[in-house]
């Protein structure tokens, strides 16, 4: 019995993320990387340099015509997501699409549209879903360790990098929503921003992001592209444990505490106690698969195109962080008020 034939891969776009996806599409068993497209001839000479098999040039539409490409990883400006994924499931192909799927909600259903209607896979880009450290801690909430959650609360800030195209909160925020909505798949309710920026000609820079839910549970996130230290960190908070996720150390990225308050009640009366604060209980520090999430994904991708299996990441679960940003953008222009999310088709 022979092996399958391997899945000729193209990426369109070969600028901050492509090269790494680039890399990884080439490591992944069941991958051929055929082809790299950009249209910066300094860029695509270093394409040639690091992939020398690979077919290198500067017409996406020419690789989207190419009959013998199966797929393509696309990590272009968002602007472009929508009209490159649609011509690609048009052509055939399956689509990898850097975050976030698209610049609204009406392309991002365009998208979705283009894929159903090609029977190819959509997946999207969100690499922290497919990262050792979330997915223990997704695994973790499962199993009840937490028991009722409470609250998320995330930090993503550093000095830059600036983008053109789009806000801090549509460049950063994507990430915390992405590990949001994979410890906590139920859908917000409703969405509360205030963001502002400070450099002339430049999208808003600092950003403050409130989720409210059908309950008492809360997430927030801080983005920032002004801050003078990096920092990203999580906390999730629940009625039996509390987690801490830090992706920037090396060592300790999650750590699990079992500390948190009570209430007793009176069964005769009902009535409730003081409450007590376990202050001193233990900290675990778990482990988890250290494999890249990048190469997580590419074979998740592989796997879903060659065994039908469900994206983790599929366009509707992109389209909801869409909705939540543009309901964001939406409460920054009323200064913050809370704006009701649509409900799920």
């Amino acid at each position: 019995m022979t092996d399958a034939k391997p899945v000729r891969v193209a990426v369109l776009g070969y600028g901050y993320w492509g090269p790494n996806i680039a890399r990884n599409l080439a490591e992944t068993q069941g991958f051929d990387l055929a082809a790299i497209c950009d249209t910066r001839p300094e860029v695509l000479s270093t394409a040639r340099r690091r992939h020398p098999s690979a077919f290198c040039g500067s017409n996406p539409d020419e690789v989207l015509a190419d009959r013998t490409i199966d797929a393509v990883a696309i990590a272009t400006p968002v602007s472009t997501h929508c009209d490159l994924a649609v011509k690609a499931f048009a052509s055939g192909k399956h689509v990898l699409l850097t975050k976030p799927i698209a610049g609204s909600s009406r392309e991002a259903r365009q998208i979705i549209d283009a894929a159903d209607r090609a029977g190819k896979v959509l997946l999207v880009d969100h690499t922290f879903v497919y990262m050792g450290a979330v997915q223990k801690v997704r695994s973790l909430i499962e199993a009840g360790e937490l028991g009722q959650l409470y609250y998320f609360d995330s930090v993503r800030v550093n000095l830059g990098l600036y983008q053109r195209d789009v806000s801090v909160l549509w460049d950063l925020a994507v990430h915390d929503l992405s590990i949001l909505g994979s410890w906590v798949p139920r859908r917000p309710t409703a969405v509360a921003c205030i963001a502002t920026g400070h450099v002339e000609g430049h999208p808003k820079d600092v950003g403050y992001l409130t989720l409210l839910y059908d309950d008492s549970f809360i997430a927030h996130v801080h983005v920032n592209w002004l801050s003078p230290v990096k920092v990203r960190r999580s906390l999730l908070g629940g009625s039996k444990k509390m987690i801490v996720f830090d992706d920037l150390d090396p060592v300790e990225k999650i750590k699990i505490y079992d500390r948190g308050i009570t209430q007793k009640t009176d069964p005769a009366t009902n009535a409730r106690g003081p409450l007590a604060y376990r202050r001193t209980g233990d900290v675990w520090l778990p482990q988890f698969d250290l494999t890249e999430a990048l190469m997580v994904e590419t074979t998740h991708f592989q796997r879903c195109i060659a065994n039908g299996e469900q994206p983790r990441t599929d366009g509707r679960s992109a389209l909801r962080i869409v909705e939540i940003l543009e309901a964001a953008e939406q409460s920054m222009r009323e200064d913050g008020r809370a704006v009701p999310l649509p409900s799920e088709a």
